[in-house]
């Protein structure tokens, strides 16, 4: 274990990310310093927020730098630890990036219960998405027993939480999702009252028969045309979470909006949020949601792409909406 293998941010997308936009590289191992550790990745997320961060432009977190390694979040062990906070054999989750090996601050990165669930599961339902869809959901659209809960990109690894919470909340869930095979798993296997096809024709019309008492939660991860026919069957008083607007991140010229009068005549509160942003809200998060899982009350499914040098190709797959529940790539 001399060598280290990364994948560098190369060079920045005009549209569509493309496999030329990284570099597959060998380095030296890092070395620790004082207060670090050095990992061995066995798992790496892959997540819509990072499309954002290959562009050069103001957003709510630092953009990711040429030639450096690609952001992104990892699980791994400790294989060489230079701070009290961790030991070798322990397992930790943080971002450590595209590459097999990495170092970084002990204070940066968070042990994990091996026992309590498989290791990879820390990027996905007990880690950031799960954390957005509770945050989005319960903390911030606060929904009520009855109300129609509406989540796009329902199969993903954030929508896919968001409806089984809403159902726990004894909410009714429809889910927006991309094909036939999506939808059926989003009513069959995670258990939503609907779902419809945004690829299909008449989307209002299929909207407006899954929800016909109208939408009082909207729980938006796409944007676009999506998100503007949705905003046509919001009822007054609703509540819209603004989690991530994936279908415009490779767009050059964004979709506008023709609804937002809605957000008006119906006195909606709309909020975006960061769930970094709330930190103090991730404990007891993650301890509702193991829980919740352990019971048998939420399903998840993983999509895994086996080896480093197959990230760009399931980053841009994921982008397309190729995945089936949380993409992730297997490194070890």
């Amino acid at each position: 274990m001399s060598e280290n293998r990364q994948i560098l941010f190369a060079s920045r997308p005009r549209g569509w990310v493309t496999e030329d936009n990284f570099r597959l590289v060998e380095s030296p191992l890092p070395a620790p310093g004082e207060g670090q550790v050095l990992v061995r990745n066995h798992w790496l997320s892959l997540d819509p927020y990072m499309r954002g961060r290959m562009d050069d432009a103001k957003s709510y977190a630092k953009g990711a730098e040429l030639g450096e390694v690609m952001v992104g979040g990892t699980v791994g062990e400790v294989i060489e630890s230079k701070s009290p906070k961790f030991k070798p054999g322990d397992w930790v989750v943080g971002a450590l990036g595209w590459q097999e090996f990495g170092a970084g601050d002990a204070a940066a990165l968070s042990k994990i219960d091996t026992a309590a669930a498989p290791v990879s599961y820390y990027l996905g339902i007990l880690g950031m998405p799960g954390v957005t869809a509770w945050m989005g959901l319960l903390d911030i659209a606060q929904p009520k027993e009855g109300e129609t809960v509406i989540v796009s990109a329902a199969s993903g690894a954030v929508g896919s939480v968001v409806g089984q919470l809403a159902k726990i909340r004894g909410c009714r869930a429809v889910g927006i999702a991309g094909g036939e095979a999506k939808c059926a798993y989003v009513t069959g296997e995670l258990g939503f009252d609907a779902c419809v096809d945004h690829r299909a024709p008449r989307l209002y019309a299929r909207l407006k028969e899954a929800a016909p008492e109208g939408v009082d939660v909207c729980f938006e991860n796409v944007g676009g045309e999506v998100f503007d026919t949705v905003l046509r069957l919001m009822n007054p008083f609703s509540r819209i979470s603004v989690c991530g607007l994936v279908s415009q991140y490779n767009m050059t010229k964004p979709y506008a909006m023709k609804n937002l009068r809605s957000v008006l005549v119906n006195r909606i509160r709309m909020q975006g949020f960061i769930v970094s942003d709330r930190m103090e809200l991730w404990p007891r998060a993650i301890g509702e949601l193991a829980g919740w899982l352990k019971a048998g009350r939420l399903k998840y499914r993983e999509s895994v792409a086996q080896g480093l040098e197959s990230a760009p190709g399931a980053f841009i797959g994921m982008l397309k909406g190729q995945n089936f529940g949380k993409q992730l790539v297997k490194l070890v």
